[in-house]
């Protein structure tokens, strides 16, 4: 069992956890203290100009990234020459950076969803806590392009799920 930054995990139907039914997940950092990641399929019910401090900013889609700090929002995206500061989780592919970037990316650019995925919340798992999970068949782990975390995610699991079962 190989996991690292970049990792894409599915979830199984053994998965009991109704906050992870059906989910894809994309580990953004792996490390000695455990892991971090966001469910990249699972669309908040309120987009970003719905909420008060963004009120004056573009519509945009939000995702929910996992019940850990649902306070708070991050992104991962494609576009480190427009957002500085990212952390590298793939080639191509970072996570956070310069968030006053990344909302003018939003106002800016007509398809910023291409390139860029805003969540509410995260995943984390305390070190072995992941590795657990996927040795008791919660989690499989697959191969899958990170573009594909920027196109339509309704169908996302069932696709994904289908190719590696």
């Amino acid at each position: 069992m190989h996991i690292s930054s970049g990792t894409v995990l599915i979830s199984t139907p053994a998965m009991d956890d109704p906050e992870f039914w059906q989910a894809v997940l994309l580990i953004t950092e792996y490390n000695t203290a455990g892991a971090m990641g966001f469910v990249m399929n699972k669309p908040f019910p309120r987009v970003f100009n719905e909420l008060v401090e963004f009120r004056h900013c573009a519509p945009f889609p939000l995702y929910k990234g996992g019940p850990v700090d649902q306070e708070h929002l991050f992104f991962i995206h494609r576009r480190p020459d427009l957002i500085e500061g990212g952390t590298p989780v793939h080639i191509a592919l970072y996570s956070g950076g310069n968030f006053k970037q990344a909302v003018a990316h939003i106002n800016q650019a007509t398809h910023a969803s291409r390139d860029l995925k805003l969540f509410i919340g995260y995943c984390g798992w305390d070190t072995g806590e992941l590795e657990a999970e996927i040795a008791a068949g919660f989690w499989q782990i697959i191969t899958a392009a990170p573009a594909l975390f920027f196109g339509p995610t309704e169908g996302l699991w069932e696709a994904l799920y289908a190719n590696h079962a």
